[in-house]
């Protein structure tokens, strides 16, 4: 596959996720400026993590204008696949891709630690190679984390499948205390109807290599080129 990952101007984690793809995963990989109006023919596109923008407004508010994003959009709308890590998250829900909102975390702190998360569906390209009873330590590094979307939206999801991972604790218990910054039914990343767009706040990137000592990231990845592999 052909990856395109998105720089803003205060974008931080875009090399991570280039590392990830390009040296442990074989893939090749194009940066694309913010301004840029060309996908390259990419096959999926990355908007990393980071501060678009020093996250002035609301985390991602900015970055949703930046010229790319009109490209991105009809990417998606063409069924092409869109992931959001953290602020591209963020991005993502502020462009009214997916669909919630990401708020700031309850406690009103910067929360940076590695928490735990499970899979809740097998039936995403993010998640299809998962086993959904096991807990994966992923990082996180936000402020602004805390999902949420009303109770209609919500039934939509669970109804449809929609919610990819929940916060859970290292056994893999989905409880108030595994929840980080307070994210409704402990959500942690979801996915568009048309299941091609995909949202979360951890950071597989930064648990997808054995110098790290965690490699819990690596599912997500493979799940990603299992469609290739396939």
């Amino acid at each position: 596959m052909k990856f395109g990952v998105v720089i803003f101007p205060g974008s931080n984690c875009d090399e991570d996720i280039i590392y990830v793809l390009e040296k442990i995963m074989s893939q090749q990989v194009v940066r694309l400026w913010h301004k840029d109006h060309d996908l390259q023919g990419c096959d999926f596109i990355v908007l990393p993590g980071g501060f678009s923008f020093g996250d002035y407004l609301r985390s991602g508010a900015i970055a949703r204008f930046s010229p790319i994003m009109n490209e991105v959009i009809q990417f998606a709308a063409k069924g092409g696949y869109v992931w959001g890590i953290c602020n591209g998250f963020q991005i993502l829900a502020e462009a009214g891709m997916v669909p919630g909102a990401l708020l700031h975390n309850t406690n009103r702190k910067f929360n940076s630690s590695n928490i735990y998360l499970k899979a809740q569906t097998n039936d995403s390209l993010m998640t299809s190679q998962i086993d959904l009873q096991r807990p994966l330590k992923i990082p996180i590094a936000h402020g602004e984390g805390n999902y949420f979307a009303d109770a209609d939206v919500l039934k939509a999801l669970n109804d449809n499948d929609q919610v990819l991972f929940r916060y859970c604790d290292e056994f893999g218990n989905i409880t108030p205390e595994s929840n980080p910054n307070g994210s409704i039914e402990n959500i942690a990343g979801v996915c568009n109807a048309g299941r091609n767009v995909f949202g979360m706040m951890p950071h597989p990137e930064r648990a997808a290599d054995t110098l790290l000592a965690n490699q819990d990231g690596l599912p997500i990845f493979e799940s990603i080129l299992s469609m290739v592999k396939a």
